[in-house]
């Protein structure tokens, strides 16, 4: 099976690594506050100390990962992360395993915003031809989103 990374485990996070581990796959997830790593570890991922807003942090992560869930969504007040941040971790792809990027474009924000970062991840696709699929399920509707992030990745590990 894969191992997927997912960047931004919080509460919906979490759940998606619950159905992933559930279907075989090895999950790794990601936070930037140390006191929620042990949620994570009990959602069945390996905790990860890193922080969207520094690549850098994240690079460790990476290692062996098939697929990327940039869980960005709901991350309030951090424009960024759909646009320089989400163009400098397609950036880094390049030179990993990584064969697949979902990546999250719904929730509370600006729909600008959103388009913003639609519009660098589908650019980023093109450059380096690393699949490519945008969840646009709504946040809120937990059992919806949940069903369509599962396809999203199932769907980039050819299932």
């Amino acid at each position: 099976m894969a191992r997927v990374l997912i960047v931004g485990c919080g509460c919906r996070g979490q759940v998606l690594a619950g159905e992933l581990r559930a279907a075989g796959h090895a999950v790794r997830g990601t936070t930037r506050d140390r006191e929620r790593l042990p949620a994570i570890a009990a959602a069945g991922a390996e905790p990860y100390l890193g922080d969207p807003d520094r690549i850098a942090t994240l690079m460790e992560a990476l290692t062996g990962v098939t697929i990327v869930c940039w869980l960005m969504g709901t991350a309030e007040g951090a424009p960024e992360l759909h646009d320089g941040r989400l163009r400098m971790l397609w950036e880094k792809l390049v030179d990993t395993p990584v064969r697949g990027v979902v990546y999250e474009a719904a929730g509370p924000l600006d729909p600008d915003v959103y388009a913003r970062g639609r519009s660098v991840a589908a650019a980023a696709h093109a450059t380096w031809m690393i699949p490519l699929r945008v969840l646009e399920a709504d946040p809120a509707d937990h059992p919806g989103w949940r069903e369509r992030a599962v396809e999203a990745v199932s769907s980039l590990l050819g299932g």
